[in-house]
């Protein structure tokens, strides 16, 4: 699949998270293969052209972590020339816009799904954005406030027009929960309007889901949120039988991708930046045991990241013994 200069492969796209798409998941996925565009978490814009990547834990990245899309929350076109020469200088491979977070702060700001409200607004940052870099540029919305087809499509075509590379659709309404199953059939609808690269993302947590979504949508790809924290290991799987990649068998040893994680998160950030991250990630890699929840509440109870891979440590032990070494 090609974004606008750049060639992904396999189209398996990891989603921005607040507090999880960081470097230490970014190098996890990356130590099991598959995953063909990383992202940082959603970065506020205006504070990028100040910000120092060896101070902020968004910008914290290694030589290993590429492509690497790095995703904006915007409300207006104001300092877009110095926002994208701060890209430039922290070497971007790809640019997205959020135009679909849902959160009731990022809206108030008037940013993320509040932006799909006012497509004037959207066609000036996209078209000043595209001014500004030569690096793909992509898009990542949800469905709007109520299904319309005709306003949808309006809206992405003219994302596609203004110089859009790719648009990624979670296909859920701005207000229906991760529990409402996705509208997968939507994005379909979105891959006949454009002409640009469709990516599906909401609900893509097996190899299973991804082929039916596939199925259904039609799209170029896939990106995956929350069941990359809770399985780095699927863009693997997802690879090796979709796509057909020679990636050997995911060897997955849960306390030792949990260990890893921890020596990741002490080496990379400052160490008031590492419980908080530990504890997210904590709280979907948990489900990966039947009595996850005490893992989760442990680490949550933790003072520090010391005390956290004590109880985490104690817990793999009562609950993993054939995988503690």
């Amino acid at each position: 699949m090609r974004i606008g200069t750049i060639d992904v492969w396999p189209p398996l796209l990891l989603a921005p998270m607040a507090g999880l798409t960081h470097s230490a998941l970014r190098t996890t996925i990356l130590n099991y293969g598959g995953v063909g565009l990383l992202s940082t978490e959603m970065l506020a814009a205006e504070r990028l052209p100040s910000e120092r990547p060896e101070h902020s834990p968004s910008l914290v990245r290694t030589a290993r972590e590429s492509p690497l899309s790095y995703q904006l929350l915007l409300t207006d076109d104001k300092n877009i020339p110095r926002i994208f020469e701060a890209l430039h200088r922290l070497q971007a491979d790809v640019v997205d816009l959020n135009l679909g977070c849902p959160a009731p702060l990022v809206r108030r700001a008037g940013g993320g799904s509040r932006l799909m409200d006012n497509p004037a607004q959207v066609r000036r940052i996209v078209a000043s954005a595209r001014k500004q870099t030569a690096l793909p540029l992509s898009a990542k919305i949800r469905l709007g406030e109520t299904l319309n087809e005709e306003t949808l499509c309006d809206f992405c075509r003219m994302l596609a027009d203004e110089g859009i590379d790719m648009l990624t659709v979670h296909a859920r309404l701005r207000a229906e929960p991760f529990i409402r199953p996705p509208r997968w059939g939507w994005v379909a609808k979105v891959k006949q309007w454009v002409h640009i690269p469709v990516i599906a993302n909401g609900s893509i947590d097996s190899v299973d889901s991804a082929r039916a979504c596939l199925r259904e949508s039609g799209a170029d790809g896939l990106m995956i949120g929350r069941a990359a924290a809770r399985m780095p290991w699927i863009f693997a799987a997802i690879a090796r039988t979709i796509y057909g990649m020679e990636i050997p068998e995911p060897d997955v040893r849960l306390p030792r991708l949990y260990a890893a994680f921890v020596e990741a998160l002490t080496e990379r950030f400052r160490p008031e930046r590492r419980l908080g991250r530990l504890k997210e990630f904590t709280h979907h890699f948990a489900a990966n045991y039947f009595f996850g929840h005490h893992l989760a509440a442990r680490v949550q109870a933790s003072g520090t990241i010391e005390e956290a891979w004590s109880h985490a440590a104690a817990f793999f032990a009562a609950n993993d013994p054939a995988h503690t070494e």
